[in-house]
């Protein structure tokens, strides 16, 4: 079968059209036939060496898929030959076959293409599990939610809107601050002009917000400890502008803040299969209702992976990239 391959660590360039044979199935998998998959940042993370899979994943990158079931092990339930689905997966994403556990396998939501379904997956289960699972977020508490243009802001903006939050976001260009705005946020801001942390001060009267989300991390995790309410939470979900931070502990415990972060990839299968059906009961009838959508940006063909990478680079998306076979 085609895969992207990756031979040596560095930017998209290392990327190459390979072959592999196609997965064995395990007792508790579907084999899906790829029709699209989703690109996120761990893919980026991956491919410049920063993010090793997990021992017995594949090395292939690609943590989301949409395609159609082709074979399925002895112990599936409730999915067959031929349904068409998307997958949460630990790698082999980018490939014309890759293996799934059936439980973390959701139908397609009527009305998706597989280019749409395919990039509901990853940031769908990772802020399900981050906002209700982990931790439980409330209607009307305030919420700032860091790269708000990006697949974990889209994602994250629409869904705590619909659960009731108050949600504040940031970016880095006025278009995809009215962009934001427009998806549902109450409040964006263009950090390129205006310090979120005074913004968000001014427009809680000093109160602060009670839940952080923040991909960034570097510089903003002090600023961030600076407005969360008292008892408020911090959620990593990345550090795009760096990992290792000083912060002011004693505002954290003055505050009683918790700080706390995630990664899907090494979870558990119980506690994915958990997500899977709290994300179809959910969130699957608001997507059919088209009061949540998925945000597709643009779709690359998988010979244009290359293409597709550098689109991704440049930040100037809003919403995800597709790769389509």
């Amino acid at each position: 079968m085609k895969v992207v391959e990756i031979k040596k660590y560095g930017g998209p360039e290392v990327l190459e059209i390979g072959s592999r044979e196609i997965p064995v199935l395990k007792e508790n998998e579907v084999l899906i036939k790829v029709k699209a998959a989703g690109i996120n940042r761990p893919d980026i993370l991956q491919r410049e060496g920063n993010y090793p899979p997990p021992k017995d994943s594949s090395d292939i990158l690609g943590l989301e898929i949409a395609g159609e079931v082709v074979k399925v092990g002895k112990k599936v339930k409730n999915i067959k030959i031929s349904d068409k689905v998307c997958a949460l997966v630990s790698g082999g994403g980018y490939a014309e076959y890759c293996s799934a556990p059936f439980t973390q396998c959701l139908p397609i939501p009527k009305g998706l293409t597989f280019e749409e379904a395919c990039i509901l997956p990853e940031t769908f289960f990772t802020i399900w599990f981050n906002l209700f699972i982990k931790n439980k977020v409330k209607k009307k508490q305030k919420i700032l939610i860091h790269g708000g243009s990006g697949g974990i802001g889209t994602t994250a903006i629409q869904i705590t809107k619909n659960f009731g939050l108050e949600v504040f976001t940031t970016t880095r260009s006025q278009n995809k601050s009215i962009k934001c705005k427009k998806l549902g946020a109450h409040y964006s801001i263009n950090t390129k002009k205006t310090d979120f942390e005074e913004f968000i001060k001014k427009k809680t009267n000093g109160d602060g917000v009670d839940v952080i989300l923040d991909i960034v991390g570097g510089n903003y995790v002090q600023k961030n400890i600076n407005i969360l309410k008292r008892n408020g939470l911090l959620i990593n979900l990345g550090w795009l502008t760096g990992s290792v931070v000083k912060i002011n502990l004693l505002m954290v415990m003055l505050k009683r803040l918790t700080i706390t972060g995630s990664t899907l990839r090494v979870g558990s299968l119980k506690e994915k299969e958990r997500i899977a059906k709290e994300l179809k009961k959910n969130i699957w009838p608001l997507i059919e209702q088209k009061k949540i959508k998925p945000l597709l940006c643009k779709t690359f063909y998988i010979n244009k992976v290359k293409d597709a990478h550098i689109y991704i680079d440049k930040e100037i998306h809003f919403g995800k990239i597709a790769l389509k076979f």
